[in-house]
């Protein structure tokens, strides 16, 4: 039987309990039997000292030591007991257990507790281990009236009472004995009855630990164990219930906040994460968001960390937009509530990446801006040229013919610029289809260099065909490729000098179709880098006015690309000049 076993303690617990009862019943009886011993012999002997003091009262005795000594030894002898008779300044004149010459080498005894008492109070008491005759005493001390001596004190041993009290120990010790062997019977019995019944308890405490409530605990008792064992049977039943609750509403939310785009972060009353999901991970601390940390180590944003705080005291705070640290370019509007849960305050942070929407708001707001700064500058002119002709001179027949010329190119731009953006329309709406066929890229890109060789020759630029071995067909919608080519090469004629190469090249991998537009030309500043396939959005606006692009090219070629199922980047060649890059599924 191992002590930290309940059948361990139990027996532990009741044979201390009996142990020290029998103890305390021992004291209790020997205490009160010494101090009654002590209590009788003190009496006596203070009745003895105070016969003695009347004796030497009656006796003429003559003033000097050894006449004093011998008194004090016949009253010693009479008394059974020490007697000390003592001057009023302490000193010594007699006593019963020194002779003459040990007289002299006594110290002064007017400082004795017992001496201070008797002049103080007429009785003096103490009890001490007296050096002179090693032993322990009683001393009694009172005053008396005799021309010499001042305190008559008598002292008595104490072995007496100690002999008595070793014989009451000796009885106790056995009685103790017998009834501690008794109390260990009784304690061994006892504990092994409630350890028989608390294993049972245990046994299905286990079943219910692994999981198993098919069956209920079986007959326990009614006692207060079979109580303990129904009411964990009805405990471990309605635990196993919400366990199930709660594991499928935790599922339940997990999923929920998994499938969520905004990030959600709740920490506790000490600003402590304790929940947050991969979103909120994303936008605020990619490296690692684990739980325990503080709210102010992982937002790593001061204003953040003020509403925060405002939410942990309580209050509602109004949404911000804030920039993650990591990534600038990011907008993120955050959102703070008190959790009021009764005895789990906290707050929880609702982050909502918000960069889309505004950039498509600034897109939105750019795109009306420059619709109506393209649409103003040609109505300008043609209102301003159509006044012209309308005055009552009107101009002569070849400044008419020039005017016209001016007022048909400007409505012609308008023209185009309505086209593009219809044709943005619908392929953002996905209203163009997609009709996939077999192309010729050869034949593809001649077609495309036919289309635009007017321009070509006007700046005598020339176009290179390089076709990859593995590249010479793809299965595409050759009329979307079409166009997409045809303004990448526009572009490419507009921005690049006179007498200067324009290469088309095709290669193919095994997963990958990849086509490629690149110029000799200025190239394209990093800042406009990842604006180029913007609305409207020009690197050189004078010079795309200038050559009568609409702004459009770009966007509708990045359009036309997505819907064929690939990609098309822009960057800048090592030897000078852009490429454009479109990639495509080579199935």
């Amino acid at each position: 039987m191992k002590p930290g076993t309940l059948r361990g303690r139990t027996l532990l617990a009741v044979f201390g309990v009996s142990a020290i009862t029998l103890l305390l019943a021992a004291v209790l009886i020997a205490v009160p039997i010494r101090s009654q011993l002590t209590a009788s012999i003190q009496r006596s002997l203070l009745a003895e000292t105070r016969l003695t003091a009347a004796l030497l009262l009656e006796r003429e005795t003559e003033g000097s030591m050894a006449a004093l000594d011998r008194e004090a030894d016949r009253f010693g002898a009479l008394a059974g007991a020490r007697v000390t008779l003592i001057a009023d300044n302490g000193v010594v004149l007699g006593d019963s257990a020194e002779d003459l010459d040990g007289l002299a080498a006594l110290d002064n005894h007017g400082r004795r507790p017992e001496v201070l008492a008797a002049r103080r109070e007429g009785v003096g008491v103490s009890r001490r281990f007296s050096t002179t005759i090693g032993t322990n005493l009683l001393y009694v001390a009172v005053p008396v009236t005799h021309p010499h001596v001042a305190f008559v004190r008598l002292a008595l041993p104490l072995t007496d009472i100690d002999e008595q009290f070793r014989a009451v120990g000796r009885s106790v010790a056995v009685a103790l004995a017998v009834a501690l062997a008794f109390a260990l019977a009784l304690a061994w019995l006892s504990s092994s009855l409630v350890a028989r019944r608390v294993d049972a308890i245990a046994a299905v405490a286990r079943r219910y630990a692994a999981g198993d409530f098919s069956a209920p605990a079986g007959d326990t008792g009614s006692d207060e164990l079979g109580t303990v064992a129904h009411v964990l049977d009805d405990t471990a039943h309605e635990l196993g219930r919400r366990m199930t609750e709660l594991a499928q509403d935790r599922a339940r939310m997990e999923a929920i906040l998994a499938g969520m785009l905004e990030g959600v972060i709740v920490v506790n009353a000490r600003g402590r994460v304790i929940l947050a999901n991969d979103a909120a991970r994303r936008m605020v601390h990619p490296e690692g968001l684990t739980d325990g940390q503080h709210y102010i180590e992982v937002l790593r944003q001061p204003d953040i960390g003020a509403m925060m705080g405002r939410a942990l005291a309580g209050q509602i705070p109004e949404g911000i937009e804030v920039s993650p640290s990591h990534d600038p370019n990011r907008t993120i509007l955050a959102r703070a509530a008190p959790i009021s849960t009764e005895g789990a305050p906290g707050a929880v942070l609702v982050l909502h990446d918000i960069t889309e929407l505004r950039h498509a708001d600034r897109m939105r707001r750019d795109f009306v801006a420059n619709v109506s700064h393209e649409l103003r500058t040609p109505l300008t002119a043609i209102q301003g040229y159509v006044e012209a002709l309308q005055e009552d001179q009107p101009p002569e027949p070849e400044e008419a013919a020039r005017f016209l010329e001016v007022i048909a190119r400007q409505a012609n731009r308008m023209e185009r610029l309505v086209r593009d953006l219809l044709r943005l329309a619908r392929l953002e709406g996905g209203q163009e289809p997609v009709e996939p066929s077999t192309t010729e890229v050869e034949t593809l890109f001649a077609d495309v260099v036919t289309e635009l060789e007017g321009a070509l020759e006007a700046k005598s630029q020339r176009v290179a065909i390089d076709l990859g071995p593995a590249a010479t067909a793809l299965r595409v919608d050759t009329a979307k490729l079409h166009d997409a080519l045809r303004n990448l090469v526009e572009n490419a004629v507009a921005y690049a000098p006179p007498s200067t190469t324009i290469t088309l090249a095709s290669r193919r991998s095994e997963r990958e179709f990849v086509i490629t537009v690149a110029d000799e030309g200025p190239g394209i500043p990093e800042a406009d880098i990842t604006r180029i396939f913007e609305r409207f959005y020009r690197v050189d606006k004078a010079r795309s006015r200038e050559s009568g692009g609409t702004g459009l090219g770009l966007s509708i070629v990045k359009h036309l690309v997505e819907i064929l199922g690939g990609d098309v980047r822009a960057a800048n060649r090592s030897e000078g000049g852009a490429i454009f890059t479109v990639t495509l599924p080579a199935a």
